[in-house]
């Protein structure tokens, strides 16, 4: 992208804001952000969202991958010990629906052994809601992905329509389509 993703704008806010607002009013009890510690202007938005230090957490090897932050998140001794299950996030799908996640929270409940991703069309995606003692696992795990990591575990499917689970922000033209996607694409005047 050239840039930090979680940066990018989304409505009026950051994708960063977006996501942290949007976890908060489907009453997750517990937030943290991932982050490369030598990341100056993620610190400086987290500040501006008087977003807790306490709950940011830093990863050393961030080049290793998503993984390698979600082992840091496993790893981290500041979570509460009355969680039960954890949301995997990924910063760059803040347009998934609110519908969506609200249907994977309640299926996540339903299926509270197991871990719980939405699937569409067949296709496994992200967040994925994992149970304390699965959390827990990751961090001594050796492998070097999620999906790796899950292939060992049982997963309950909750099959989604949301289009927004088949697309990551990975390049501009992504970006333009996770704006269409939510609604928040660049309008333009009649005639122009």
């Amino acid at each position: 992208m050239g840039q930090a993703k979680l940066l990018l704008p989304w409505g009026r806010n950051s994708i960063l804001g977006h996501l942290i607002a949007l976890w908060s009013e489907l009453g997750a009890d517990e937030i943290a952000v991932v982050c490369v510690a030598d990341s100056p202007a993620i610190g400086v938005e987290l500040d501006r969202l008087g977003f807790s230090r306490e709950y940011r957490i830093y990863n050393p090897q961030a080049e290793r991958g998503m993984f390698s932050s979600i082992i840091c998140a496993a790893q981290w001794s500041g979570w509460s010990a009355a969680l039960s299950h954890w949301a995997v996030v990924l910063g760059d799908q803040p347009h998934i629906q609110r519908s969506t996640l609200g249907q994977l929270l309640k299926f996540a409940a339903e299926h509270a052994d197991s871990v719980c991703q939405p699937a569409r069309n067949g296709r496994r995606g992200h967040p994925v809601v994992l149970p304390r003692a699965v959390f827990l696992e990751i961090a001594g795990s050796k492998c070097t992905s999620l999906k790796e990591f899950l292939a060992g575990h049982k997963i309950a499917e909750c099959a989604c329509e949301d289009p927004g689970l088949n697309l990551d922000i990975d390049r501009p033209e992504d970006y333009q389509k996770a704006l269409a996607l939510a609604g928040l694409g660049v309008k333009t005047r009649k005639g122009s």
